[in-house]
Protein backbone atom coordinates (compact mmCIF):
# COMPACT_ATOMS: atom_id res chain seq x y z
CA UNK A 1 0.00 0.00 0.00
CA UNK A 2 1.57 3.15 -1.06
CA UNK A 3 1.75 6.48 -2.07
CA UNK A 4 1.11 8.65 -4.83
CA UNK A 5 3.64 10.65 -6.27
CA UNK A 6 2.58 13.45 -8.62
CA UNK A 7 4.29 15.18 -10.76
CA UNK A 8 4.06 17.35 -13.17
CA UNK A 9 3.96 16.55 -15.96
CA UNK A 10 3.64 15.81 -17.09
CA UNK A 11 3.60 15.62 -17.77
CA UNK A 12 3.83 15.94 -17.86
CA UNK A 13 4.66 18.30 -19.23
CA UNK A 14 4.51 19.54 -22.60
CA UNK A 15 3.57 19.62 -25.98
CA UNK A 16 1.35 21.43 -28.28
CA UNK A 17 1.19 23.73 -31.38
CA UNK A 18 -0.81 26.01 -32.51
CA UNK A 19 -1.25 28.01 -36.18
CA UNK A 20 -2.76 31.53 -36.17
CA UNK A 21 -4.59 31.95 -39.94
CA UNK A 22 -4.76 35.55 -41.71
CA UNK A 23 -6.90 36.51 -45.07
CA UNK A 24 -6.80 39.41 -46.85
CA UNK A 25 -8.67 40.30 -50.53
CA UNK A 26 -7.35 40.89 -53.54
CA UNK A 27 -7.80 44.06 -55.44
CA UNK A 28 -7.79 44.23 -58.82
CA UNK A 29 -5.61 46.15 -61.35
CA UNK A 30 -6.59 48.50 -63.47
CA UNK A 31 -6.26 47.72 -67.53
CA UNK A 32 -4.50 49.98 -68.96
CA UNK A 33 -6.40 53.05 -71.38
CA UNK A 34 -6.87 52.98 -75.19
CA UNK A 35 -3.91 55.66 -75.27
CA UNK A 36 -1.23 53.51 -74.17
CA UNK A 37 -1.97 50.46 -75.88
CA UNK A 38 0.71 49.78 -78.20
CA UNK A 39 0.79 49.33 -82.11
CA UNK A 40 0.76 45.78 -82.13
CA UNK A 41 -1.56 42.73 -80.31
CA UNK A 42 -0.20 42.07 -76.97
CA UNK A 43 -1.44 40.18 -74.24
CA UNK A 44 -4.03 41.44 -71.66
CA UNK A 45 -3.02 42.37 -68.13
CA UNK A 46 -3.77 39.84 -65.43
CA UNK A 47 -6.53 40.60 -63.47
CA UNK A 48 -6.53 39.81 -59.26
CA UNK A 49 -9.21 37.80 -57.95
CA UNK A 50 -11.82 40.19 -55.87
CA UNK A 51 -13.30 37.05 -54.07
CA UNK A 52 -12.57 37.19 -50.42
CA UNK A 53 -10.15 34.87 -49.04
CA UNK A 54 -11.38 34.55 -45.65
CA UNK A 55 -10.88 31.09 -43.29
CA UNK A 56 -14.04 28.55 -43.93
CA UNK A 57 -15.42 27.04 -40.74
CA UNK A 58 -13.24 23.80 -41.65
CA UNK A 59 -10.19 26.00 -41.11
CA UNK A 60 -11.05 27.68 -37.92
CA UNK A 61 -8.80 25.56 -35.66
CA UNK A 62 -8.85 26.42 -31.79
CA UNK A 63 -6.53 28.78 -30.97
CA UNK A 64 -3.80 28.27 -27.96
CA UNK A 65 -4.33 31.76 -26.23
CA UNK A 66 -6.32 34.63 -26.36
CA UNK A 67 -4.67 36.99 -28.94
CA UNK A 68 -2.76 34.46 -30.18
CA UNK A 69 -0.28 33.93 -27.92
CA UNK A 70 2.35 31.79 -28.13
CA UNK A 71 3.30 30.90 -24.43
CA UNK A 72 0.32 29.51 -22.25
CA UNK A 73 0.15 28.97 -18.28
CA UNK A 74 -2.15 25.68 -17.92
CA UNK A 75 -3.08 24.39 -14.05
CA UNK A 76 -3.85 21.29 -13.10
CA UNK A 77 -7.91 20.95 -12.37
CA UNK A 78 -8.07 18.47 -8.89
CA UNK A 79 -11.64 17.92 -9.72
CA UNK A 80 -10.60 16.09 -13.04
CA UNK A 81 -7.39 14.41 -12.14
CA UNK A 82 -6.22 12.29 -9.76
CA UNK A 83 -3.04 10.26 -8.32
CA UNK A 84 -2.85 6.32 -7.78
CA UNK A 85 -0.69 3.67 -6.67
CA UNK A 86 -1.00 0.43 -7.50
CA UNK A 87 0.61 -2.83 -5.28
CA UNK A 88 0.43 -6.21 -5.61
CA UNK A 89 -0.74 -7.67 -1.97
CA UNK A 90 -0.44 -11.82 -0.98
CA UNK A 91 -2.99 -12.84 1.50
CA UNK A 92 -0.93 -15.75 3.41
CA UNK A 93 -3.88 -16.67 5.46
CA UNK A 94 -5.96 -16.83 2.48
CA UNK A 95 -4.32 -19.75 0.85
CA UNK A 96 -1.67 -17.03 -0.44
CA UNK A 97 -3.85 -14.62 -2.38
CA UNK A 98 -3.21 -12.24 -4.68
CA UNK A 99 -4.39 -9.39 -5.24
CA UNK A 100 -3.96 -5.77 -6.59
CA UNK A 101 -4.29 -2.98 -4.08
CA UNK A 102 -4.93 -0.03 -5.49
CA UNK A 103 -5.00 4.22 -3.82
CA UNK A 104 -6.36 7.12 -5.10
CA UNK A 105 -6.53 10.72 -4.43
CA UNK A 106 -7.79 14.00 -6.42
CA UNK A 107 -5.94 16.60 -4.26
CA UNK A 108 -3.21 16.95 -7.29
CA UNK A 109 -1.77 20.10 -8.25
CA UNK A 110 0.39 21.69 -10.75
CA UNK A 111 1.33 24.17 -13.60
CA UNK A 112 2.41 23.56 -16.97
CA UNK A 113 4.20 26.15 -19.12
CA UNK A 114 3.41 25.62 -22.62
CA UNK A 115 5.28 26.76 -25.78
CA UNK A 116 2.53 25.98 -29.04
CA UNK A 117 4.92 27.45 -31.61
CA UNK A 118 8.30 25.00 -30.01
CA UNK A 119 6.72 22.41 -27.55
CA UNK A 120 10.41 21.75 -26.84
CA UNK A 121 10.59 24.70 -24.55
CA UNK A 122 7.66 23.77 -22.65
CA UNK A 123 8.27 23.65 -18.93
CA UNK A 124 6.47 21.58 -16.37
CA UNK A 125 5.87 23.19 -12.59
CA UNK A 126 6.40 21.24 -9.21
CA UNK A 127 3.66 18.38 -8.91
CA UNK A 128 2.24 18.28 -5.90
CA UNK A 129 0.02 15.15 -4.40
CA UNK A 130 -2.03 14.84 -1.32
CA UNK A 131 -0.91 11.30 0.00
CA UNK A 132 -2.66 11.18 3.14
CA UNK A 133 -5.77 11.37 1.25
CA UNK A 134 -5.32 8.16 -0.80
CA UNK A 135 -8.17 5.87 -0.33
CA UNK A 136 -8.40 2.75 -1.50
CA UNK A 137 -11.47 -0.01 -1.54
CA UNK A 138 -10.45 -1.37 2.84
CA UNK A 139 -10.74 1.56 5.19
CA UNK A 140 -8.27 -0.82 7.69
CA UNK A 141 -5.53 -0.72 4.65
CA UNK A 142 -5.58 3.11 4.31
CA UNK A 143 -5.74 4.20 8.48
CA UNK A 144 -2.43 1.41 8.39
CA UNK A 145 -0.82 3.50 5.21
CA UNK A 146 -1.04 6.54 6.78
CA UNK A 147 0.01 5.57 10.38
CA UNK A 148 2.63 3.18 9.96
CA UNK A 149 4.21 2.77 6.85
CA UNK A 150 4.09 5.49 4.67
CA UNK A 151 3.24 8.07 7.22
CA UNK A 152 1.18 10.45 5.70
CA UNK A 153 -0.61 11.00 8.21
CA UNK A 154 2.77 12.83 9.20
CA UNK A 155 4.23 13.47 5.50
CA UNK A 156 0.70 14.12 3.76
CA UNK A 157 2.38 15.99 0.68
CA UNK A 158 4.55 14.14 -1.82
CA UNK A 159 6.07 16.31 -4.78
CA UNK A 160 7.75 15.87 -8.10
CA UNK A 161 10.25 18.79 -9.20
CA UNK A 162 10.64 17.74 -13.33
CA UNK A 163 14.36 18.34 -14.54
CA UNK A 164 14.35 17.40 -17.97
CA UNK A 165 12.19 16.05 -21.12
CA UNK A 166 12.78 13.25 -23.57
CA UNK A 167 11.06 13.20 -26.94
CA UNK A 168 9.43 16.40 -26.76
CA UNK A 169 8.67 17.62 -30.85
CA UNK A 170 10.22 21.14 -32.32
CA UNK A 171 6.81 21.16 -33.68
CA UNK A 172 2.99 19.98 -33.33
CA UNK A 173 -0.72 20.00 -34.53
CA UNK A 174 -3.50 20.07 -32.25
CA UNK A 175 -5.47 17.47 -31.47
CA UNK A 176 -1.72 15.12 -32.06
CA UNK A 177 -0.74 12.37 -29.39
CA UNK A 178 2.47 12.77 -27.79
CA UNK A 179 4.73 10.39 -25.74
CA UNK A 180 7.53 11.49 -23.90
CA UNK A 181 9.91 10.88 -20.95
CA UNK A 182 9.77 13.49 -18.00
CA UNK A 183 12.39 13.17 -15.15
CA UNK A 184 12.88 14.86 -11.80
CA UNK A 185 13.45 14.42 -8.17
CA UNK A 186 10.47 13.27 -6.36
CA UNK A 187 10.24 13.58 -2.07
CA UNK A 188 8.13 11.44 -0.15
CA UNK A 189 8.43 11.72 3.62
CA UNK A 190 12.07 13.52 3.70
CA UNK A 191 13.57 11.62 0.93
CA UNK A 192 14.09 12.43 -2.72
CA UNK A 193 14.95 10.25 -5.37
CA UNK A 194 15.33 10.71 -9.30
CA UNK A 195 12.44 9.22 -11.14
CA UNK A 196 11.57 9.23 -14.83
CA UNK A 197 8.23 9.23 -15.91
CA UNK A 198 6.32 7.90 -19.37
CA UNK A 199 3.81 10.66 -20.16
CA UNK A 200 1.08 10.26 -23.11
CA UNK A 201 -0.96 13.92 -23.60
CA UNK A 202 -3.14 16.15 -26.13
CA UNK A 203 -3.83 19.29 -26.69
CA UNK A 204 -6.46 20.40 -28.53
CA UNK A 205 -6.03 24.67 -28.21
CA UNK A 206 -7.69 24.76 -25.19
CA UNK A 207 -6.56 22.23 -22.45
CA UNK A 208 -4.30 19.87 -21.97
CA UNK A 209 -4.90 15.99 -20.99
CA UNK A 210 -2.95 12.81 -20.82
CA UNK A 211 -1.57 9.83 -18.38
CA UNK A 212 2.18 9.85 -16.64
CA UNK A 213 3.08 6.95 -15.15
CA UNK A 214 5.99 5.17 -13.62
CA UNK A 215 7.07 2.29 -11.47
CA UNK A 216 8.89 3.00 -7.74
CA UNK A 217 9.99 0.87 -4.71
CA UNK A 218 8.98 1.82 -1.49
CA UNK A 219 12.25 0.82 -0.44
CA UNK A 220 13.85 3.24 -2.02
CA UNK A 221 12.01 6.06 -0.13
CA UNK A 222 13.19 4.16 3.36
CA UNK A 223 10.42 2.60 4.31
CA UNK A 224 9.45 -1.04 4.05
CA UNK A 225 6.23 -2.37 2.17
CA UNK A 226 2.99 -3.96 4.20
CA UNK A 227 3.49 -6.73 5.99
CA UNK A 228 1.54 -8.72 9.20
CA UNK A 229 3.15 -11.43 9.82
CA UNK A 230 0.76 -15.07 9.12
CA UNK A 231 -1.97 -12.61 6.86
CA UNK A 232 -0.54 -10.45 4.37
CA UNK A 233 2.53 -9.09 2.53
CA UNK A 234 2.48 -6.71 0.22
CA UNK A 235 5.40 -6.10 -2.71
CA UNK A 236 8.41 -3.20 -2.78
CA UNK A 237 7.52 -2.17 -6.22
CA UNK A 238 4.54 0.08 -6.97
CA UNK A 239 2.94 1.55 -10.16
CA UNK A 240 2.32 5.41 -9.82
CA UNK A 241 -0.33 7.08 -12.40
CA UNK A 242 -1.19 10.30 -12.71
CA UNK A 243 -3.90 11.08 -15.22
CA UNK A 244 -4.36 15.30 -15.76
CA UNK A 245 -6.50 17.93 -17.00
CA UNK A 246 -4.65 21.14 -17.08
CA UNK A 247 -6.33 24.50 -18.80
Amino acid sequence: MTHAKAQRIPTIAALAGALLLSACGGAATPAPTATTLPPTPTTAPTVASTESTAPTEATATPQPAAGGASVVTLKIVPEESKASYAVDETFLNQNNRLVTAVGVTTIVNGAITLDTQNPANTQVGEITVDISALKSDSDRRDNAIRRNWLESANYPIAKFVPKSYEGLPSSYEIGQELTFKMSGDMTVRDTTISVTWDVVARYDGKQLSGTATTQIKMSSFNFDPPSIAGILRAEDDAKLTLEFVAR
